[in-house]
């Protein structure tokens, strides 16, 4: 029984680490647009077909796979941006963004079934299927693998949120808008480029996710939004290191549970959000006071 504990601990930290890297996005684009992105799980899923058209199609590493669709999710979160989010404007703009980004999803969900129809998908290499001998068990190599990118994703947001002159701005953007107008700083170009970023980060966590999942089809983002965004609420709206502690937190205790109530797992997971959200409406992280717009 030791043993099970120690390696459902070992998987809730490790599966965390995927989850909080592809929440970081999430809770990155809310912090300066304050706009919830529901259309982020199935961002997560396109990144994980365009790796998987990458693998099958042009026979290539899925590790290298990510210097191109990093790139290509960057760019089309500028798009979406551009032609989805900035035109919106006003007292509704809140709402309307939530509307936007839904009816971006169905889109996208729309044109990934006609191309890949609804049959499950999953993306295989090597050590997809392998695993490492630690600390007396073994564990997927491809959660190592993912964890390990997540670490590394998320040490850059922080480097460039806080060790760069455009960080700097984009924290002045999340603290106050109007005011970084003010001293001149083009909110709009901050936007987009953090909007970009958020969408980058889904290129990596799409790849990882379509290799653990065992199978994806363009429905799977479901799903996925509804766990991303219980992380994000429980850490707090716009935290990428309370959405990390989140992620691991939940994932964890919902291995712990699987070991003795199968069934109950994934109702633990929206069960603790429930829970600490009761005591903490702000989340783990979360600031109580609002952003000055």
């Amino acid at each position: 029984m030791g043993t099970e504990i120690a390696r459902a601990i070992a998987a809730g930290i490790l599966g965390g680490g995927v989850y909080a890297l592809m929440a970081a996005g999430l809770t990155l684009i809310f912090g300066v647009l304050d706009i919830i992105n529901v259309a982020q799980g199935i961002l997560v899923v396109l990144g994980a077909y365009l790796s998987y058209v990458l693998s099958v199609h042009l026979h290539l590493d899925l590790l290298l796979g990510l210097l191109i669709t990093v790139p290509a999710m960057f760019a089309i979160g500028l798009v979406i941006y551009w032609l989805f989010i900035r035109p919106l404007r006003g007292a509704e703009r809140t709402s309307m963004t939530l509307l936007a980004c839904f009816a971006l999803a169905l889109i996208i969900e729309g044109v990934l079934y006609r191309a890949f129809g609804s049959n499950y998908v999953s993306l295989n290499a090597s050590y997809t299927t392998s695993s490492v001998h630690l600390f007396g068990f073994y564990l997927s190599s491809i959660y190592l693998i993912g964890f390990g990118l997540a670490v590394v994703a998320i040490a850059v947001l922080y480097l460039i949120l806080y060790r760069t002159t455009f960080g700097r701005a984009v924290r002045a953007t999340m603290q106050n808008q109007a005011a970084a107008r003010l001293i001149g700083i083009d909110v709009n170009r901050v936007a987009a480029l953090t909007f970009g970023i958020g969408t980058a980060v889904t290129a990596i966590g799409g790849m990882v996710f379509g290799a653990i999942s065992g199978g994806f089809t363009p429905n799977s983002g479901y799903d996925l939004i509804s766990r991303l965004l219980a992380i994000v609420i429980l850490a707090g709206m716009g935290s990428i290191g309370g959405a990390l502690v989140a992620a691991v937190f939940m994932t964890t205790a919902e291995a712990l549970v699987d070991i003795w109530q199968p069934s109950w797992s994934v109702v633990v997971f929206y069960l603790a959000m429930v829970i600490i959200l009761t005591l903490r409406p702000a989340g783990l992280f979360g600031r109580r006071a609002a952003r000055a717009q």
